[in-house]
């Protein structure tokens, strides 16, 4: 039996860099569902599919930027790891991180992203 691939959501409105994190995570064996905006990210989590990580970056188009998605995600799954991106904001400028979440500055290394996310979800690939 094949291991069960890692569900990763996420939510970037640079086009460019949604599609190629898209592809290098699917390339890595990860599950991916890519979302432009906050709102739609939400409707997808609250739809119900199984979830491993939250990826998203800071400054995305919406209503919601993607530290109040990152609230609303936790709301509705507590345990749910979250890594946020940024290239405008630092960690800092955002407040205390929540617990089992991480902040990774643009632009970041695929591999290592690939690195990090297998071991939040606690996934091999």
């Amino acid at each position: 039996m094949a291991p069960r691939r890692a569900n990763v959501l996420v939510v970037e409105d640079e086009v460019m860099i949604s599609e190629m994190v898209f592809e290098v995570l699917s390339e890595n064996g990860f599950d991916v569902h890519a979302f432009t905006n906050g709102e739609m990210a939400l409707r997808y989590l609250e739809s119900g599919p199984e979830v491993d990580v939250l990826f998203t970056d800071i400054n995305i188009e919406g209503c919601m930027d993607g530290a109040a998605l990152a609230k609303a995600a936790r709301e509705r799954r507590p345990d749910l790891p979250i890594v946020y991106c940024s290239g405008r904001c630092s960690p800092s400028a955002m407040g205390p991180l929540m617990s089992r979440s991480i902040f990774v500055k643009k632009p970041y290394d695929l591999a290592e992203l690939c690195t990090l996310l297998t071991r939040l979800t606690g996934t091999a690939h």
